[in-house]
């Protein structure tokens, strides 16, 4: 499986963003998907995560309320919407996949995107 992140760009404060990550292979509905963003001079951080079946997702507390996480296992893509942005959110933002169940440390995933940059202004 690869993995493609796109969808973002400079928005301003309050304003909404899609972010899509589009998954090549046939494996893909075996893998646990997770957003992370890396802001500068900052570590990598869980932002957002999706179990294999997408019955089950977990988020930061600090994006909580204001993303959503969503995947569609026939089109292979896995979807962060964001809205309410703030300046706090800028970042590069990652897809990745794993094929185990705890979402929150980056070390255990497997496969990541490339990244898209969200830039939010005030």
């Amino acid at each position: 499986v690869q993995l493609q992140a796109s969808g973002g760009g400079p928005v301003q404060a309050g304003d909404s963003l899609r972010l899509s990550c589009a998954a090549s292979g046939r494996t893909f509905g075996r893998y646990a998907m997770g957003w992370f963003r890396q802001a500068p001079g900052k570590e990598r951080e869980f932002a957002a995560g999706v179990s294999w079946n997408g019955r089950s997702t977990y988020y930061a507390d600090s994006v909580k309320g204001r993303f959503t996480i969503s995947r569609d296992n026939t089109e292979n893509t896995v979807d962060l919407q964001m809205n309410s942005l703030n300046p706090e959110d800028t970042a590069v933002y990652y897809c990745a996949a794993q094929r185990g169940n705890d979402y929150w440390r980056a070390f255990l995933y497997d496969l990541w995107g490339q990244g898209t940059q969200v830039t939010v202004s005030s």
